[in-house]
């Protein structure tokens, strides 16, 4: 077979003409040491802060620590199988965390993978977990109320659309219940909620959910868990993911309830993370951007304008206390980075005021600008009542005979007011309900109903008012406000009922 030069020549010319010279650059170091979520990389000369690195195993990890001949990184899975010697190369991507719609009504875990055993989720974008949070020039003033359902919150510490209230207290005095409850409250009020589970059991997690799931909350609900049996690095990031969940939707316009539950436990993983990265230690051992890890979080949350979407994101940020020491390290740095707080107490607890909340020390840095006219005209009084009560009650505790009636008069109506603000978990109440109620006990409807019977005579007046006067409930929640004539129905209302009961 004769080989013709021409035609060797043509193909030459061909493969020379289709050759891609392109190289592909990649950046690749060595696992020197790897032990408890963290590893230690000799290499990665262009490894960027926070830039996403994959194992040869697959596992990937995020560059924290950036020194001069090696990166430390927290490793984002399973860290039993990655040892020394293993190969490591960057990605180019920063931590990014899969949102969209379909999010709604499912349990993720700080990847944004799901843990429901519900199948797979179609997102429609990634997102990353960090962002710079929206400056002054997008921010919109707070003045939308975001209802609780409790009367305790929305009387006194009124919460708005875009704020952040932190909720405080010792463990076990029902601050994630008051979370919960708000949650449920936002069937109504087309608002999504993103609760993140930062370091608990498991079993409490899956309790939270089925809570929601039976008062058919989870419908508007989307959960992100970090469990206490997960890495401290998965526990440092499901805030952070959780969030860039909730700003898909509020750069769609819609407002969102974020629930942070607990950050508490989010700086103790971080302090972990930090100690393990030998980074110095400062107060409390927790490293020296431990207020950072807090404020670049809870600044997101913001209600902005409408050039921006017109969206919000509320923050409830949860931080456990140790014996009610509100002066410890981390509950000063979120209690200066927050727009108020509601405070629990062990004391209120422990006598049954459920929720245990401190009108005394709670504050909303808001204030009114987020109540409704209603609340305000009913509740105006209602936190100056409760002080004052309090205070009579440490002189009354020796003996009521030798008071005046006028003192004994403010004992007494402070006794029910107390009671009327208790409130059973998983019942919060519509704001034309709340308003009623809270009118009938600080006009003094309820002077002449024994103590023990208050939570009874609410129950009976609720009925009363759905049953046979609906139009005035009706007016309140599609006003927001009570008009004069309005205040008369709704005192004949009240007579009326008080001549159907009897002590």
């Amino acid at each position: 077979m004769s080989v013709r030069p021409d035609e060797v020549a043509s193909i030459l010319k061909k493969q020379i003409e289709n050759f891609d010279d392109k190289t592909n650059e990649v950046n690749v170091g060595t696992v020197i040491e790897a032990s408890d979520g963290i590893a230690q990389i000799f290499g990665l000369q262009n490894c960027l802060s926070s830039e996403l690195i994959e194992f040869s195993n697959g596992v990937r990890g995020l560059a924290l620590n950036l020194e001069e001949e090696t990166v430390g990184a927290i490793i984002l899975g399973e860290y039993s199988a990655i040892k020394e010697g293993d190969e490591v190369k960057t990605t180019g991507e920063v931590a990014s965390v899969p949102v969209g719609e379909n999010f709604i009504g499912r349990v993720v875990n700080a990847l944004g993978q799901p843990i429901d055993e519900l199948g797979s989720i179609s997102a429609a974008e990634t997102r990353p977990v960090e962002r710079i949070a929206p400056g002054v020039v997008s921010r919109k003033s707070v003045d939308q109320p975001l209802q609780t359902g409790i009367k305790a919150v929305d009387a006194m510490i009124p919460i708005g659309r875009g704020q952040r209230e932190l909720i405080i207290g010792d463990r076990s005095i029902g601050k994630t219940a008051i979370a919960i409850d708000a949650i449920i409250n936002q069937k109504s009020e087309d608002v999504i909620c993103v609760y993140v589970a930062i370091g608990q059991k498991d079993s409490k997690v899956a309790q939270t959910v089925a809570s929601l799931q039976e008062n058919d909350a989870m419908d508007h609900t989307i959960v992100v868990s970090a469990s206490a049996a997960e890495s401290a690095a998965l526990q440092y990031l499901a805030p952070y993911s959780g969030c860039a969940i909730a700003e898909y939707f509020m750069d769609q316009g819609k407002d969102v309830l974020i629930i942070y539950d607990d950050l508490s436990k989010h700086a103790w993983a971080y302090r972990q993370i930090s100690l393990l990265l030998k980074r110095p230690p400062g107060r409390e051992a927790y490293p020296g951007d431990v207020f950072y890890l807090h404020s670049r979080l809870l600044e997101r949350a913001a209600r902005v304008n409408e050039s921006f979407g017109g969206g919000s994101i509320t923050a409830l940020p949860i931080i456990e206390t140790q014996a009610g020491d509100v002066s410890a390290y981390i509950p000063t740095n979120v209690i200066s980075i927050t727009d108020g707080q509601i405070v629990l107490e062990q004391g209120l607890f422990n006598t049954g005021q459920r929720p245990a909340t401190n009108p005394g020390i709670s504050v909303s840095r808001v204030g009114g600008s987020a109540q409704t006219k209603a609340m305000k005209k009913v509740a105006g009084t209602l936190r100056l009542d409760l002080s004052q009560y309090r205070e009579l009650q440490a002189f009354a505790q020796f003996g009521t005979d030798d008071l005046d009636a006028t003192t004994k008069r403010q004992l007494e109506r402070g006794a029910r007011l107390t009671e009327l603000l208790k409130q059973k978990q998983y019942s919060p109440k519509s704001l034309s309900q709340q308003v009623t109620i809270l009118y009938a006990g600080t006009k003094g409807f309820l002077d002449e109903v024994p103590v023990d019977k208050v939570g009874d005579f609410e129950e009976k007046f609720e009925q009363f008012m759905d049953a046979q006067h609906k139009n005035i409930l009706d007016e309140i929640e599609s006003s927001k406000d009570i008009s004069d004539d309005l205040e008369k129905k709704l005192e004949d209302a009240i007579t009326n009922f008080q001549g159907t009961v009897s002590y």
